[in-house]
C-alpha cells in the first residue's frame, strides 16, 4: 500500500478532524468550533468514508451523487451508533457516543485508503488550490452583469453558511417545563405502594425540577380518589382531599450530557383511613392552585363540587399530574 500523498486530503482530514473534535469539546466546551466541527462530524463524515469503502471506483457515483448519499448514509449510520450505544453499559452519553462515532470515521477512513489504493481508476476528491484557482480565473473573466451575480451568489452561500452556525451554536432558551415524578421507597421506579390495609403506613418519593427559566413557586395537591372512567367519560364517587404543599424553586438547566441529578426531593408518608380502590393524584400546580368551594379539611369529601374539575383536568391532561392505584383493605 502506497503511502497516502495529498490526493487523499478527504479521508485524512476526516480522521484529524474527528481527534480535533475531542479536543476541542473537552478543551474548549464553549467554543464555536464544536459546532462547526460537529455538524459534520455527525452528518457528514462517517457516510463520505463509507462511501469510500463500498465504492472506491470513480466510475461507480458521480461527485454530487457521492455528496448527497454522504449525508443520506451518515443521517443512517449515526443514529445506529447510539441504538448500539444504549444496549452497553456505558449508555447514551456525550463521551461514549464521541468515543465510538470517532473510532467508526478513522477505521472507515483507513479502510476507504486501502480500498482507494486498490481500484483501477479510484475516485480523488478535488484539488482545493486548484479548485480555487479555477474559479478565480472564471470571476476575473466575467464582466458586468455576471459578476455581480456571481458576487451575490458567493455571499448568499456564506451568509447561509454563518446563519446556520449561528442558529446552532447560539440556540433559543428551548421550550421550559417542569419535571414532575414520584419513585418508591427505594428510590427507584418500582416498589409503589398498592396493597394497603386501613391505617397502615406507605412511603415515596415525591420530585420536582424547575426548567421554566424563571423562579416558580410550585402547589402540590394530593387527593384521594375513588372514581372510573368508562367509555370516555370519568365518574367520581369520591373526592377526599388528601394533604397538599408548596415549594419554591429557581430555574436549573437541563444536563443532557451528563449524568441526571435531583433538583428537590423529598420522602412523603401517608396513610389512608377508608377502605375501598382509590387513585391517589399528585396534582402539580405552578404560582397557587386554585380555589376550592370550601376550606380544605384532610379527608372532607369534595364530590360533586367545582373541585372535580381538577380530577378531570388531570385525566385530560390539561393539569400536570401522576397518580397511584391504592387497594385498601379493612383487615
Amino acid at each position: 500500500m502506497r503511502t497516502p500523498s495529498k490526493r487523499d486530503w478527504d479521508l485524512l482530514a476526516i480522521a484529524i478532524l474527528s481527534l480535533v473534535l475531542i479536543l476541542v469539546i473537552y478543551l474548549l466546551p464553549d467554543s464555536v468550533l464544536r459546532i462547526i466541527l460537529g455538524l459534520p462530524f455527525i452528518l457528514f463524515f462517517p457516510g463520505y468514508a463509507a462511501l469510500t469503502v463500498l465504492f472506491p471506483e470513480d466510475r461507480s457515483l458521480e461527485t454530487i451523487e457521492r455528496i448527497a448519499l454522504s449525508f443520506g448514509l451518515s443521517i443512517a449510520i449515526s443514529p445506529l451508533v447510539g441504538f448500539g450505544l444504549n444496549y452497553t453499559p456505558f449508555g447514551i452519553r456525550l463521551a461514549p457516543i464521541l468515543i465510538s462515532l470517532s473510532a467508526l470515521n478513522i477505521a472507515l477512513s483507513l479502510g476507504g485508503l486501502f480500498r482507494r489504493e486498490r481500484a483501477e481508476t479510484p475516485y480523488l476528491p478535488f484539488d482545493p488550490w486548484k479548485t480555487v484557482g479555477t474559479y478565480v480565473s472564471m470571476f476575473k473573466a466575467e464582466k458586468g452583469v455576471d459578476r455581480a451575480l456571481t458576487v451575490v451568489l458567493v455571499i448568499s452561500i456564506i451568509s447561509s453558511m454563518v446563519a446556520l452556525v449561528y442558529v446552532v451554536a447560539v440556540p433559543n432558551d428551548g421550550e421550559s417545563y417542569s419535571e414532575f415524578y414520584i419513585l418508591g421507597p427505594d428510590g427507584k421506579a418500582d416498589g409503589y405502594p398498592s396493597n394497603l390495609t386501613v391505617g397502615e403506613n406507605a412511603s415515596i418519593i415525591i420530585g420536582i425540577a424547575n426548567h421554566e427559566n424563571q423562579v416558580v413557586e410550585y402547589t402540590v395537591e394530593i387527593w384521594l380518589v375513588n372514581m372510573t372512567y368508562v367509555n370516555n367519560a370519568t365518574e367520581i364517587y369520591h373526592m377526599y382531599y388528601f394533604d397538599s404543599f408548596t415549594v419554591t424553586l429557581n430555574h436549573t438547566d437541563a444536563d443532557v450530557d451528563g449524568d441526571w441529578t435531583a433538583q428537590w426531593e423529598t420522602d412523603y408518608d401517608f396513610n389512608v383511613t377508608v377502605p375501598g380502590n382509590y387513585k391517589l393524584w399528585f396534582l402539580l400546580y405552578q404560582d397557587g392552585a386554585p380555589d376550592l368551594p370550601y376550606a380544605a379539611t384532610p379527608m372532607s369529601d369534595y364530590v360533586g363540587t367545582s373541585a372535580e374539575d381538577r380530577i378531570i383536568g388531570a385525566v385530560e391532561n390539561d393539569v400536570q399530574s401522576l397518580n397511584l392505584n391504592l387497594r385498601v383493605s379493612s383487615t
